[in-house]
């Protein structure tokens, strides 16, 4: 099983390129990050999920730097480790743009880049995108064919509900089939990752045992393999992880601020690699 860090990297802490040569040099597997590209001063969405009001966002949240821009830099300071976006929030990028953006960090990255998307989850940051929150799976499923669409045809084009546009030229095109792995949790996620995904990013919500049978299911459906990774694991657990078929686990670093801190967690969560 592979070990992963996650975070948000922000514009007052740690920079990018070396936060990725720690996390490249202790040993851990991949670097993931989140994203939300701004937060509405005046919100009515409960935080955290699963609230029933609005409190108070973590400073982080509206200080997060934009993750393709950070995962190009970290890619010319890094040479082994996996990158990637947990979760990019698709649907407030258009897919021309979000298609051009990862195929080049992948370029940067000479293959080594996994695009993680997400619906998002606050209505008032994908209203400022023009994005309709009531109907916000359809409209990331369509994103995800699109976004395909452009990487594997020479003059893509694509006539959808939410996207449409006539034949086009857009490169860099990924040098191998670059997986996108959809996060979320709910009855119906793994019919998402089933028939729009490469891979399934779930969050530490189940039970194990609830976990694995979510997991089992998801590859007795499935006609290929379907990798699972787990964002913000819990260190202690990493072998009831890998006992319900977990292939990677993501740790989440709760310190953003000061870089000696992040060093010293880092430190901490690379004793549980071995």
């Amino acid at each position: 099983m592979n070990i992963g860090i996650v975070t948000f990297l922000t514009d007052y802490g740690i920079a990018p390129v070396p936060l990725g040569q720690a996390v490249e040099e202790r040993g851990f597997d991949a670097l993931f990050l989140t994203e939300h590209t701004h937060i509405p001063v005046s919100r009515l969405t409960p935080f955290p999920v699963g609230a029933t009001e609005p409190l108070p966002l973590p400073r982080h949240y509206s200080h997060t730097l934009d993750p393709f821009t950070a995962l190009a830099a970290i890619a010319t300071g890094t040479h082994r480790i996996t990158l990637g976006t947990a979760v990019a929030l698709i649907n407030q990028h258009h897919p021309i743009n979000l298609a051009k953006q990862a195929a080049g960090v992948d370029l940067l990255s000479d293959g080594r880049f996994e695009l993680g998307v997400g619906p998002g989850w606050n209505a008032e940051e994908m209203a400022n995108h023009g994005v309709d929150p009531t109907r916000p799976l359809a409209r990331m499923l369509e994103h995800i064919d699109a976004v395909r669409t452009i990487w594997t045809e020479e003059e893509p084009e694509f006539h959808g509900e939410f996207v449409d546009f006539d034949p086009i030229w857009c490169r860099p095109k990924p040098a191998r089939p670059l997986p996108i792995l959809i996060g979320g949790v709910g009855p119906k996620v793994l019919d998402r990752v089933l028939d729009h995904g490469d891979g399934w990013i779930p969050l530490p919500l189940y039970p194990i045992d609830v976990l694995h049978s979510r997991i089992t299911e998801l590859r007795q459906r499935a006609d290929r393999p379907v990798p699972v990774t787990l964002y913000g694991a819990d260190p202690h657990q990493l072998t009831e992880y890998e006992a319900a078929g977990v292939d990677r686990v993501l740790f989440e670093l709760t310190d953003h601020e000061d870089p000696a801190d992040v060093m010293r967690q880092l430190d901490h969560l690379a004793g549980f690699l071995h």
